[in-house]
Parts: structure tokens; sequence; C-alpha cells
């Protein structure tokens, strides 16, 4: 992982990667920084590739893998239609062009254990998760399950960790 300096999802981005790659999904990317929309720093942000070559995927049901996103939002800019505060998984097949179709929120806590993921991204994987679509972006289809797994036992380091950043932005 690169990172230009330290961020405070490092370490969960980390144990997320960590636990795809020992249940036999390994990353071809992973980027780990802060965005920002409307000129500021308003989130952070992770996202991680898998495609058929690296991680193993089904080429003929994912052609050219899928990138999983983690975002958290100061919530600064609700107001302009940028999300609430707080974080969120969701998962994208990739295009040919290296583009990606509309996100899909993945359904698992915002601060979901890794274990969480990994179960989740098999779900998806196995089509069992369909992406939803650009109107319906959170709905699911195929799957009726609800969320999956728990939280992080870090997730209230990774909160307050986040919301020191944002206070510094």
């Amino acid at each position: 992982m690169t990172t230009h300096r330290t961020l405070p999802h490092d370490p969960y981005i980390e144990a997320v990667t960590e636990a795809l790659a020992g249940a036999g999904l390994r990353l071809e990317q992973v980027d780990v920084r802060d965005s920002e929309t409307q000129g500021t720093h308003c989130y952070l942000d992770a996202v991680l590739t898998l495609t058929p070559d690296a991680s193993g995927t089904d080429q003929d049901t994912w052609p050219h893998g899928l990138i999983l996103i983690w975002e958290w939002h100061t919530g600064r800019e609700a107001h302009l239609g940028e999300p609430e505060r707080g974080p969120v998984w969701q998962f994208a097949e990739l295009n040919e062009d290296g583009s990606n179709a509309y996100p899909t929120d993945l359904p698992v806590y915002g601060y979901a254990s890794p274990a969480a993921i990994v179960e989740a991204i098999r779900k998806v994987l196995d089509r069992q998760i369909q992406p939803g679509s650009y109107l319906n972006s959170s709905q699911w289809r195929g799957w009726d399950g609800g969320l999956i797994g728990g939280s992080w036992e870090k997730a209230d380091e990774l909160e307050a960790a986040c919301v020191a950043w944002d206070a510094e932005e």
C-alpha cells in the first residue's frame, strides 16, 4: 500500500486487504487517499481493485474485474447533494477501458469487519449480490439477506481518527 502521508483509514484498509488476500483474493491495486469535492477535502476513501488476472475471479462473470470502494464523508456538502457524514462500502464492475459502472452500496456496515467484507465480496463474485442501478444504487438485485457480518473491532478508534482528520481539514 502506498500513500504520501498517513491517513486515518490506513490500518483499516490494510486489515481488509490482508483478509481478502488470506481468502485467496489478491488485489491488483490498493489506493488509499483523501479526496476532494467542491475544492475542499471532504472525504477519505480507498479503492481496491480485483481483476481476473490478479484475484482469480471468474472472467466470464466479471470480465474486467471489479472495484471495492470505502468512503468516509464529512457531511459538509450534504446540502449540495454529497453524502451525509460517515462511512460506506460500495462495489462496481470495471469496464474494458478501465472506467467503472455506477457503484452500488455493499450490504455491510460502514466499519465492517474484514471478515464481513470477504463474505460480502464472495457473494458479489458469485452474483448472489448484483449491482443496482444509477437511480437505485443502494438496492441490490438478488439479495434480501440484509447486512452481512458485524463491525470491525477497532471501529470506534477509526471513527475517532476520521473525526480528528475532519477537524484538521
